[in-house]
């Protein structure tokens, strides 16, 4: 079975998040990036894959060269190979277009990507990428089993959870659950010092349409001043939320 494991290069949620450009630009300057989350447990559950039976684990991401670190992580991680498509990740139509693109080249049986990242929250690339390779598509999945060209899988619902079965070719939105964080690898030193070895191909980008733009962006409002009350003075803090908070 070959998998193809789509991966997201994307700030670490602690990174501190400025604009440029009159905010229409992310500011990249001191923000550390790291493998988007819900492609981390994507690629946890293709090693399970590549240990158990055998598969065959290649990761891809669509940017520049900066991106490269990040899929030397994955590689690190245990991943044979990977491929870095050689343009920006602008929108999620362009995207899914182009690892489509890498999709039909290297006849993947299985596409797995996470749900969403974390960056944007599109949740789109996934699914596009499922309906330009007419293949079968399961979101929001937490549970992954195949035998064969069989598979039987878990996704979360509103509300609850449900199992469906589906047959390979098949492209998957993966999130926690998938597997757990307790699962998640860190790269060892002997993962690290392979991860140099293994190859890492850079494909020239396809001919694609931009379809969407971002304008502009802004940060949420900042959060309001505290006012800490006595727990004695029960009067002050009903008449605070009545007269200020407005909430009784």
């Amino acid at each position: 079975m070959k998998i193809l494991v789509c991966i997201s290069h994307v700030p670490d949620t602690t990174s501190k998040i400025n604009f440029t450009e009159g905010d229409t630009k992310f500011d990249t300057n001191g923000v550390q990036f790291v493998i988007n989350p819900n492609d981390e447990f994507g690629l946890t559950r293709a090693m399970w894959f590549k240990e158990k039976q055998g598969a065959n684990v290649t990761v891809v991401n669509v940017g520049g060269a900066e991106t490269e670190p990040t899929l030397r992580k994955a590689l690190a991680i245990g991943a044979d190979a990977a491929i870095r498509v050689n343009t920006p990740a602008v929108d999620g139509f362009s995207v899914a277009k182009q690892l489509a693109n890498v999709v039909k080249d290297g006849a993947y049986d299985l596409v797995i990507a996470g749900r969403e990242s974390i960056d944007y929250n599109g949740g789109m690339v996934p699914g596009v990428l499922a309906g330009l390779l007419q293949a079968n598509f399961v979101t929001n999945c937490i549970s992954l089993e195949i035998d064969g060209v069989s598979v039987k899988a878990t996704r979360e619902i509103d509300g609850g959870k449900e199992s469906v079965t589906t047959t390979l070719p098949l492209v998957i939105g993966g999130q926690k659950g998938l597997v757990e964080e307790s699962d998640l690898r860190i790269p060892n030193m002997r993962g690290i010092m392979m991860a140099r070895k293994k190859p890492l191909t850079v494909v020239e980008p396809i001919d694609t349409d931009v379809e969407t733009t971002s304008v502009s962006f802004e940060k949420p409002a900042p959060k309001g001043a505290v006012t800490l009350v006595s727990s004695d003075n029960l009067d002050e803090l009903v008449s605070l939320l009545h007269n200020e908070a407005k909430v009784i």
